[in-house]
């Protein structure tokens, strides 16, 4: 009988699957909302308001993100950011996050603690704790994760009270990670802000929920794209969404990355996904909290327009498409 062949303990593998849980679990602060966090078969969230705002995102390498463009710690605060801000859209404060991770036994050990480092970083950054999950064998490394908010008494902010009449506004910015997509895809590596921007987004947490208290009545996460997304909450309110073109915020950061490359910066902030900012819809502009920006109107009808006529270029990101 052949002996099994020694792990090399600097991997995964040769941590072990419960050395590993609690290499990224252990000694980690978690907030007041955490009863019983990692260790036993599944954890305790206070839910005091009654309701669990969830949503799960899952990030491929190769899809999502690659290793080479990215840092392990910016990987892993990707994943938590873009699903946070999914909460954040609802109007809900997050209040626990389980974390899937599956990668290939071979992945060193210290790729693995700087991709969770991440996400505790940014976890504490959205005042959030990692409160459970899972760890299993792949051959490339795919992320999941599920936030838990709390709508804390408030009804959620859906993609389907927009009515005529609402201004449409977002918060956060836009264009930014497209601008760095491209220029990671041309194979440069500057400048520095719009590649940060594609590697890790900071989206806006507490926007949410201060638009839910200002009175928003519809909002969505900006993850595919401004048109796309604000196309969900024109179909889901049945209504049409005119945005104006000279309202958006084309910082000119993009326009001198635009013009390097032979892109349209406007484009960018129309369509670019990943930013992660966040659009609302609300009875007037004067209702609008600090940070906002009014970009467009809600009408009668159907679709979303771009200064009152249809967009020609395509709108978003879709999978399988």
């Amino acid at each position: 009988m052949q002996p099994e062949p020694a792990q090399n303990p600097d991997t995964v593998a040769g941590l072990g699957e419960f050395g590993f849980i609690e290499r990224i679990t252990g000694g980690r602060p978690q907030p007041s909302t955490t009863l019983l966090g990692p260790g036993d078969d599944a954890a305790v969230v206070a839910a005091p308001d009654g309701r669990v705002v969830t949503s799960t995102d899952v990030l491929v390498e190769g899809v999502h993100f690659r290793l080479d463009w990215s840092s392990p710690e910016q990987v892993g605060a990707k994943a938590v950011a873009v699903n946070v801000a999914d909460v954040a859209a609802m109007g809900a404060v997050p209040t626990g996050l389980l974390v899937g991770l599956a990668c290939p036994p071979t992945l060193t050990a210290e790729i693995a603690d700087r991709m969770t480092e991440g996400m505790w970083q940014e976890a504490s950054r959205a005042g959030v704790g990692v409160v459970g999950g899972d760890v299993v064998s792949a051959g490339s490394i795919v992320i999941s994760v599920t936030a838990l908010g709390s709508l804390q008494g408030r009804e959620p902010v859906t993609r389907s009270g927009a009515r005529v009449g609402d201004v449409v506004a977002v918060r956060g910015r836009l264009g930014w990670s497209a601008a760095g997509l491209a220029v990671l895809s041309r194979g440069f590596r500057s400048p520095g802000t719009v590649v940060g921007a594609h590697r890790c987004p900071q989206p806006p947490y507490q926007a949410g929920p201060e638009a839910a208290l200002a009175g928003a009545t519809a909002m969505i996460d900006v993850s595919d794209g401004l048109l796309a997304d604000l196309g969900h909450i024109a179909v889901s309110s049945s209504v049409a969404i005119d945005v104006w073109a000279e309202r958006m915020e084309v910082h000119q950061r993009l326009v001198d990355v635009a013009s390097a490359l032979g892109s349209d910066p406007l484009h960018w902030v129309l369509t670019g996904g990943e930013d992660h900012a966040l659009a609302a819809t609300f009875p007037s502009a004067a209702a609008l909290p600090p940070g906002w920006r009014v970009v467009g109107t809600v009408k009668e009808g159907s679709g979303v327009t771009v200064n009152g006529r249809a967009y020609e270029r395509p709108v978003g990101w879709e999978h399988w498409r």
